[in-house]
Parts: structure tokens; C-alpha cells; sequence
């Protein structure tokens, strides 16, 4: 059965919603034959991603960046995951106060160099998330999941 690897950091309430929207949406009851497995980004390891078949990374815009606890993540998993998981599927969220320009090149940048492939759209949302934020990421889960439910 392929999984689906949510990595996150959700400090926030905001934060928060956006990750439970996401989770929806991979294990909406339509969606049948995938493992979906939270970790939360400074939980996550090497093994949790070589165990994988596709990704969905969660985080707050901090100062420009993705948060610390994504960064950590990928400097724990790069190399040890590198050759091992080229050309698998991934997608993202971002929240951030208002900009998240640094966080979405920030990890475009990781994401290219482990060779990864985007299957969906970025979510960015600032500010509040609402409706349309909650259903960019419970769109988002859905996709990914889906697209490795073949």
C-alpha cells in the first residue's frame, strides 16, 4: 500500500487548521488504498521518508524562511535520502503573517536538489486562514493522496 508522509510544524492555531484541512482531504473515505502518516517536522526522520512514496510538507513563514523545524528536518533527511527518493511526488503549505515569498524559495530550493517532483500547487495563506485557505489544503491532501491511490 503506498503512503503518504505528512511532515508539519504547526505552532500556531492558524497553523493548526490549515494542518487538519490538509489531513481531511488525504483521508477523505473516497480516497481508498493509501497510509497516511503525520509527523510532526522535528519527529520526522530518514527512515520516515525512505518508508514513503510521496510528500506533503506543512510550515509558518519565520523571518522570511520556512520554520526551524522544517529546516532541521531537511538537513536530517538530505543525504541520507537523496538518492533513494528522486522523482517521488510531493506538495506543500505555507502560513505566514503576511508574505511568504522566502518560505516558498526556500523550499523550492530543498525540494529541487533532492529531486523531488511538485504534484500539486503550493498553498500559501496569510493572515487568518478562512475558507478558501482551509479548502486550498484539503484539496491539496486530496490530490496527493489520490495521486499515489493510482
Amino acid at each position: 500500500m503506498p503512503t503518504l508522509l505528512i511532515i508539519h510544524h504547526t505552532p500556531s492555531p492558524n497553523c493548526q487548521e490549515l494542518f487538519e484541512a490538509v489531513v481531511s482531504g488525504a483521508t477523505a473515505p473516497e480516497i481508498e488504498g493509501v497510509r497516511v502518516v503525520r509527523r510532526a517536522a522535528l519527529a520526522a526522520t530518514a527512515s520516515d521518508v525512505l518508508a514513503a512514496d510521496g510528500y506533503l510538507l506543512g510550515t509558518p513563514a519565520n523571518l522570511g524562511y520556512m520554520s526551524g523545524a522544517l529546516k532541521h528536518f531537511f538537513d536530517q533527511i538530505y543525504y541520507p535520502c537523496l538518492d533513494d527518493t528522486r522523482g517521488r511526488p510531493f506538495g506543500y503549505w505555507v502560513h505566514g503573517g503576511n508574505d511568504v515569498t522566502g518560505a516558498v524559495r526556500s523550499i523550492e530550493t530543498v525540494t529541487t536538489g533532492l529531486g523531488w517532483r511538485r504534484a500539486a500547487e503550493p498553498v500559501t495563506v496569510t493572515g487568518t486562514p478562512g475558507r478558501d485557505g482551509t479548502e486550498a489544503c484539503w484539496e491539496l491532501g486530496a490530490v496527493l493522496a489520490a495521486g499515489l491511490a493510482g
